[in-house]
């Protein structure tokens, strides 16, 4: 019969006459069967099972990512100052002197007509460990030394009716020679303070084309991830309108969903593979911190011209409030920063120069601000599932 077949077919160690007759028999090769069909599963797992990515030498990946991310601060810079038409961008250069090497150099922008404050930021820092926050995802890399290199910027215009807007890209290694390993990271978020549905769905279009030829799983996994990553827990409310956020990018493991098993991002990243070489996480990461320009730009020069009132004014500093009770509460970026000794100026850059504090500032129902509270308060879908 079939079940004798299969069995004699991988040449079990046993005859035709010595097996169990009757419903004994039945049962014998069905379990015999599902083994076999067990195993051979396995197998064909094993088989496609990956192995890490190759690393480029640690002077070609390294220097590479750095230039690459300089040159994109290059051109964010070049491009807010075109649009502001009066701020130029100061620099400063600097070199970390505590718990490590490197150094970066720092570009802000102030009193632009548009632009009411601007930081665009580049390190490459060394440490001996890492830091506590990344010791935590990490354990297995206490002792061993870190590179990391990014670029970091937060744009704060001055109307109410331009978005604030954040974005980082990162490149961390850690460990040498067969221990060193490595990860890319990164994140853009658009914090709007009046609702335009135009300048919304705009932004994810941009973000989404940003991850399409990568793989399917990328935008809804990372999207969702940062609907949950910039929320204000205290307050039960979503920093802005969301966009991007990832980390853990090694081309090996599974997608990472973030920290919270039962997360929405952690459910739909489940058992999505990577399946990326260095090269191809080093171009979605990189065209990501490029996404920047056409996923901004485009909402400020619609935007800026609008006239605004001294309440929406005002309201725009409400929600500042929230940015800064954000950044200095549970951005890993700032902690990082601050657990490494990083240079604080730098550090602290984020935080906008004017915001307010008005006590029980909850927007009165039917209002522009209400419509845009409402949003804060639960994540949405801005693009067509089709």
């Amino acid at each position: 019969d079939k079940f004798t077949e299969i069995a004699q077919s991988v040449s079990m160690p046993f005859r035709k006459e010595d097996l169990p007759s009757g419903s004994d028999k039945f049962w014998f090769l069905l379990g015999t069967t599902i083994a076999i069909a067990l195993s051979v599963k396995l197998l064909r797992r094993q088989r496609k099972k990956r192995q890490p990515p190759t690393i480029p030498p640690e002077s070609v990946s390294r220097s590479r990512f750095a230039e690459c991310i300089k040159g994109i601060q290059d051109e964010i810079c070049a491009k807010l100052e075109e649009v502001d038409g009066k701020a130029k961008f100061h620099e400063d250069e600097w070199t970390k002197t505590e718990k490590g090497g490197g150094g970066g150099r720092t570009r802000v922008l102030e009193g632009g007509q548009v632009f009411e404050k601007a930081g665009v930021n580049f390190s490459a820092v060394t440490g001996d460990e890492l830091p506590p926050a990344l010791l935590m995802k990490h354990p297995h890399l206490k002792g061993h030394p870190y590179y990391a290199t990014g670029i970091s910027l937060v744009i704060h215009p001055r109307s109410p009716h331009c978005p604030t807007t954040h974005a980082n890209i990162r490149y961390f290694e850690c460990g040498a020679g067969a221990n060193r390993v490595f990860w890319f990271g990164g994140g853009i978020d658009l914090t709007p303070y009046y609702l335009d549905e135009h300048d919304c769905t705009h932004f994810h279009q941009v973000m989404k084309g940003a991850c399409e030829r990568f793989g399917p799983d990328l935008y809804p996994v990372f999207k969702l991830w940062c609907d949950e990553y910039f929320y204000n827990e205290h307050r039960d409310e979503h920093r802005g309108i969301g966009g991007l956020f990832f980390d853990y990018l090694d081309g090996y493991n599974t997608l990472y969903g973030g920290p919270k098993p039962k997360g929405a991002a952690a459910t739909r990243a489940k058992g999505q593979a990577q399946n990326l070489s260095w090269e191809e996480l080093f171009e979605f990461v990189t065209g990501v911190g490029k996404s920047v320009l056409p996923a901004y730009i485009p909402i400020i020069e619609r935007q800026k011209t609008k006239e605004w009132t001294e309440k929406e004014r005002e309201w725009l500093e409400v929600r500042r409030g929230r940015y800064v009770e954000y950044n200095l509460c549970y951005d890993r970026g700032t902690r990082f920063g601050l657990q490494t000794k990083g240079r604080i100026e730098s550090v602290l850059m984020s935080l906008p120069p004017i915001v307010r504090y008005d006590y029980m500032d909850k927007p009165k129902e039917g209002t522009p601000e209400y419509a845009m509270w409402e949003v804060n308060k639960k994540a949405r879908e801005w693009l067509s599932e089709k």
